[in-house]
């Protein structure tokens, strides 16, 4: 992993102890901690060219060994402790999730958690066959990846030749289990899968489900980012509304990343997320664990911090829940505003260790 991994006890020299359970933590800019996105696996079936490019990573890429990954116990002990701090919502990412074994029993261990929302973001190859699992064990919402509707720009965007009907399968199939709505991310690179917004939007338009059309970003260091394969939420925007009327929505609670559109006919909505042109780093109220317990408190973060160690290492829940408050108090972090060719440069960790 190319990332950098300091001990989580730096972050406590000189700050304030302990706030009481359940009181709200601010950073430096006044953002409060309230989504954990926690990847339970480094492992994926695809090989997303923008996520994991079979370039550097390869098909038989040596993945990490069980011992250095969380057992479910150590994940839930730190949603329980989060949970305590304010976190209302945990996604479950990856690598691809679903690719851990007995997911569906780690959801029923965090479902067990009293007021938190538990998501889910898979790219669809395994859901129609755990689609009613996920549900029955207690999963709330899910969300899948898929970059296109047309089968050789799909196949050569996951680059295992993976076919799209079967990820448009599994999308049924959570649709059916009463995952509603179903929300669809699709990547936007430039002169690669902008072909497809718009059969995107006519497919899913009336079906109850929500598009997110996203900013190709520049996570890690692998996917070889150029700004020029960027197309701006903007012109997504128009593009969809010239043929599919659209009207702006409020978004739906303080700090959602996508910025919500509705068709003026009423037969859904879209979204769009806009971390390189329209940055929303002033409302960022995530922070993320990696498979191998690395905490990370941006998606572009350069260095993660060993909470692993303390949860191996016999801290109590408090030392660990009074480590995290003082973290994030002096968490500044703000990639997408400062974006330019040196930042864009930087030896960043890699999605696909920390989800999206």
């Amino acid at each position: 992993m190319n990332n950098k991994i300091i001990s989580l006890m730096d972050a406590r020299h000189s700050v304030p102890p302990l706030v009481p359970a359940g009181a709200p933590v601010a950073d430096v800019r006044g953002r409060h901690m309230r989504d954990l996105r926690i990847s339970i696996t480094d492992r994926c079936n695809f090989r997303c060219t923008y996520c994991m490019p079979k370039k550097v990573f390869g098909r038989d890429y040596p993945f990490l060994p069980r011992a250095e990954i969380l057992s479910f116990d150590e994940i839930v002990r730190v949603a329980r402790i989060f949970a305590a701090r304010g976190v209302g919502k945990v996604r479950l990412t990856g690598g691809e999730p679903l690719l851990r074994r007995n997911v569906e029993g780690l959801i029923e261990m965090l479902a067990a958690i009293p007021g938190l929302e538990l998501t889910l973001t898979t790219n669809g190859s395994l859901l129609e066959k755990k689609a009613r699992s996920l549900r029955d064990a207690g999963l709330q919402r899910i969300t899948v990846s898929l970059d296109a509707l047309d089968d050789a720009t799909f196949r050569k965007m996951n680059d295992v030749d993976f076919p799209v009907s079967m990820v448009l399968d599994g999308i049924a199939a959570a649709t059916a289990a009463g995952f509603s709505p179903v929300k669809v991310n699709m990547v936007v690179k430039r002169g690669v899968n902008d072909h497809a917004i718009l059969p995107m939007a006519r497919h899913f338009r009336g079906s109850g489900n929500i598009v997110r059309f996203i900013e190709y970003m520049d996570v890690g260091s692998s996917n070889g980012w150029k700004l020029d394969e960027v197309l701006p939420s903007g012109d997504v925007v128009r593009l969809i509304d010239a043929e599919l009327p659209l009207v702006s929505c409020d978004p739906n609670y303080s700090g959602e990343v996508a910025e919500r559109w509705r068709y003026r006919d009423g037969s859904g909505e879209i979204g769009v997320i806009s971390s390189v042109t329209q940055a929303f780093c002033a409302t960022c109220t995530r922070v993320r664990l990696s498979t191998d317990g690395s905490l990370y408190t941006c998606l572009f973060a350069e260095q993660g911090y060993n909470l692993r160690s303390l949860l191996r290492c016999g801290h109590s829940d408090e030392e660990i829940a009074a480590t995290l408050d003082n973290l994030w108090r002096v968490r500044a972090d703000n990639y997408s505003e400062r974006r330019q060719a040196a930042t864009v440069a930087q030896n960043k960790i890699e999605m696909s260790y920390i989800g999206g």
